[in-house]
């Protein structure tokens, strides 16, 4: 076991636990918000790969780089409707529902990669979706316009899109961690310059640029170093276990700093969400680890 890998997953999972609590103290609406996370962690990463040497040992592939840049695309956008999510909602329910992007893997392998869809699958699926409905509110699924206003279409792109960053950044193999991040935010700030209006930074506090500058240097360029260094050395099955740092984190900082309290459906519906989330997870994950164990007993 890569003891280091685990301890960097761990690190930039408690540190993502936060992104909520810093987001909504940035006064930065969610477009301009990623905007300049980009620029932050795009400076950062550039800065650290230089002084490490990467860049002259860099081995470049175009197969690669086109995949990064698929892999960046889903990444901004999973940021985006984040933000947008925590605009409109509580932490902890956003998060609840974004961190159902186990469950989204799961149907992005049935429908492209034609993996069998299972019995346990489908009722995981299930049990999550009941879970949502719980978590959002009933009342807020009777109309489009209240479905929208209560932010939960947001929180569920957002899990969507990582879902596909998940899927597509196994495929990268061969960039280093500070290529396969700078790659990716530059495209961020590609993609969000034509949609950025700068008069929202006028008038912002000190405050306000510390949280700023917080989730551009911290959360976008360490933790995402951190994460997509370790994710490389470390099998799924301890993937899966530790990613559930982030939610944890997230869920305590909107209790304790921001007394969120949930009504007794949210409680149930975010019970219902992780045990969903947990099924999926550790049944596939320890049946693949005997088959390994299996054929490395008959080879």
């Amino acid at each position: 076991m890569n003891i280091s890998a685990m301890i960097k997953l761990t690190i930039s999972m408690a540190i993502f636990g936060s992104i909520g609590f810093f987001t909504i103290n940035t006064g930065v609406p969610a477009v301009e918000l990623v905007f300049v996370r980009c620029i932050c962690a795009t400076l950062f990463l550039s800065g650290m790969w230089y002084l490490t040497g990467g860049h002259k040992i860099e081995k470049w592939n175009k197969n690669e780089i086109l995949r990064t840049f698929l892999c960046g695309i889903f990444l901004v956008l999973n940021w985006v409707f984040l933000f947008k999510a925590f605009e409109e909602m509580s932490i902890s329910i956003a998060i609840s529902i974004y961190n159902l992007a186990p469950i989204f893997v799961l149907i992005l392998g049935t429908l492209f990669l034609r993996e069998k869809m299972t019995v346990s699958g489908v009722l995981a699926t299930v049990i999550c979706f009941i879970g949502s409905i719980f978590i959002v509110g009933i009342e807020n699924f009777q109309s489009v316009d209240q479905l929208l206003n209560s932010g939960f279409l947001w929180a569920i792109l957002s899990a969507i899109c990582y879902a596909l960053t998940m899927f597509t950044s196994k495929t990268i193999h061969g960039l280093s961690p500070y290529a396969t991040t700078f790659l990716q935010t530059i495209v961020g700030i590609v993609m969000l310059l034509p949609f950025s209006n700068f008069e929202v930074f006028m008038d912002l506090t000190t405050t306000n640029w510390l949280f700023i500058l917080g989730t551009g240097i911290i959360h976008t360029g360490f933790v995402y170093y951190l994460f997509f260094d370790s994710i490389r050395s470390l099998p799924t099955l301890i993937i899966s276990v530790l990613v559930f740092v982030d939610p944890v984190v997230a869920i305590l900082l909107d209790t304790i700093l921001l007394d969120f309290r949930p009504t007794l459906l949210q409680s149930l519906g975010i019970i219902l969400i992780f045990a969903g989330i947990v099924f999926t997870v550790f049944k596939p994950a320890k049946k693949s680890t005997l088959n390994v164990e299996e054929k490395e007993v008959v080879s």
